[in-house]
């Protein structure tokens, strides 16, 4: 297990991870459809954007939060 400290690099990461792959899947299959070769090109333009999708969550993130927050109600306090 890793310390806690790490839980926002490591939620960047997985969350970066996981929506580059995504998109850039679609992006690939309407670029190009489903051809020979597909899987490499898709591999190819998800190892460029993920370092770009990880290091926007992760600069990104505590400027979200704060936007979160003041989009959202806060429920009264008890």
């Amino acid at each position: 297990m890793l310390p806690a400290r790490y839980a926002p690099v490591l939620f960047s990461l997985i969350l970066s991870g996981m929506m580059s792959l995504i998109v850039t899947g679609v992006a690939t299959l309407r670029a190009l459809g489903p051809v020979e070769g597909f899987s490499e090109a898709w591999m190819g333009a998800w190892s460029l954007s993920w370092p770009v999708a990880f290091a926007v969550a992760f600069t990104a993130s505590p400027l979200v939060r704060k936007l979160v927050s003041k989009l959202v109600k806060q429920p009264p306090e008890r």
